[in-house]
């Protein structure tokens, strides 16, 4: 690849998302290749993967299965509509993704990313209740702290202050759970927190508020990733679902990040045995080559939809991208990959060797916490005074001149890396990071 290519020459016109474009555009950092468990800098050097690309690249870098079917796909169906019309992959994709989810969930809807998964499953849920006579349930429930993408459904039930407070009111009547981070009482937990799984009663609180006829349904994600790793108290989740149940409110999971094997099972509801109504993906689903998201649907909410006059469209919502074919290819693949290499279940595997190691950073400078689940963790710095964020980003910025590759949220880094990673990449990452914080100002 040419030195043209490697740097361009004007980064003015490209506004980046979630990033400090000054700073970037004045020292930037650009991967010109990726294979497996490593990126490619433009400057030759290997950077070992530390968050999966952005919690996305499950099955590691250019992998040859998912490579091929997207060019076999593109050279012989490119685009196929799917408002009236079909293609045989999307059906194919969707049967497969039935067969890893949680028994019960049978049917996919397909979009392009998590945050329209979200809208989407918030709409679905919105429009269930009408079908089926409650029209007035129409209040959705976040958590603070809560991450589900960038529209305005997802962010109106989000509860990221950044995220929110530049655009207004957002969608009315959304209430709010309080997050489950209890530093004082967890610090330092391997898997579930032992305290904050009553935090889940404050739901009664909320619908005592309004009225359960006046809610429509609960979403949060079982694991709250871009927040900085705020893993579920012990009964937490099972609470959530005993209340929304009493009370006839449907529970969303967005497992965006936790889908596709993150936490050792395909997916977080089997790994905490709690049923959703709904689950939210993307990311995982096509190893992140190709933009896709699926909402998984119980059969009573996709079977009250199914009523009336059968010419009539039943769920007037949709995307022109809507299990497109190279996306379609892509997921396939990424399945098979999956399923080949045994990755949907792995991180159950290197969940011990993994926490020791995070652990192991207990007594490194700044360090005030650690958490960790599956192949996911997070360790807290404590902050500079009156300089929010700066410490992690600082290190973000070291680790990346030494060749790794971690993620930032606050004063936290976030770790979600490949589920191929190997024992002697995981040795390289703490590694790396012990120097890093040590040396950290």
């Amino acid at each position: 690849m040419s030195d043209a290519t490697n740097v361009p020459n004007d980064l003015n016109a490209f506004w980046m998302p979630f990033t400090a474009n000054r700073q970037f555009k004045k020292q930037p950092r650009m991967f010109v290749g990726a294979k497996d468990m490593h990126y490619t800098t433009s400057d030759g050097r290997e950077v070992l993967d530390g968050t999966a690309g952005l919690w996305c690249c499950n099955a590691g870098h250019c992998r040859p299965k998912i490579t091929e079917a997207i060019q076999q796909q593109a050279g012989e169906l490119d685009y196929a509509p799917a408002f009236q019309m079909g293609h045989p992959k999307a059906f194919q994709l969707a049967n497969r993704l039935v067969d890893v989810a949680p028994d019960g969930m049978d049917h996919v809807f397909f979009t392009n990313s998590g945050s329209e998964s979200v809208e989407t499953a918030l709409k679905i849920a919105l429009a269930y209740h009408k079908v089926k006579g409650e029209g007035s349930r129409t209040r959705l429930v976040g958590r603070e702290r809560g991450y589900h993408g960038v529209n305005f459904g997802g962010i109106s039930v989000g509860g990221i202050v950044a995220n929110r407070k530049m655009f207004g009111t957002l969608l009315t009547g959304v209430d709010h759970l309080p997050h489950t981070h209890l530093p004082d009482q967890n610090a330092f937990t391997r898997g579930e927190p032992e305290h904050g799984g009553d935090l889940a009663d404050e739901l009664e609180r909320i619908v005592a508020l309004h009225d359960a006829s006046t809610v429509a349904a609960v979403i949060v994600e079982p694991v709250a990733g871009s927040t900085g790793v705020l893993i579920p108290p012990k009964g937490y989740l099972k609470r959530l679902r005993d209340i929304c149940t009493k009370h006839g409110i449907l529970l969303i999971f967005d497992e965006v990040i936790t889908g596709f094997g993150r936490l050792g099972s395909p997916f977080a509801a089997q790994h905490f045995d709690v049923m959703p109504d709904m689950i939210t993906t993307a990311k995982g689903l096509t190893n992140g080559v190709i933009p896709m998201g699926a909402v998984f649907v119980s059969n009573e909410i996709h079977d009250a939809f199914m009523n009336g006059p059968e010419h009539l469209i039943e769920f007037f919502h949709g995307y022109t991208y809507s299990g497109n074919p190279i996306a379609s290819a892509a997921g396939l693949a990424t399945l098979e990959t999956y399923a080949e290499e045994g990755l949907l279940t792995r991180a159950a595997e290197m969940d011990s060797y993994w926490a020791d190691a995070l652990h192991s950073l207990k007594d490194a400078k700044h360090v005030i916490d650690i958490r960790n689940i599956g192949l996911i963790g997070a360790i807290e710095l404590e902050g500079i005074a009156g300089e929010p964020t700066k410490r992690a980003f600082s290190c973000f910025l070291d680790a990346y001149e030494r060749g790794l590759l971690i993620r930032t949220t606050g004063d936290t880094i976030a770790l979600s890396p490949p589920l191929i990673i190997e024992k002697s990449h995981i040795d390289q990452l703490v590694d790396t990071l012990r120097t890093v914080l040590n040396e950290a100002a």
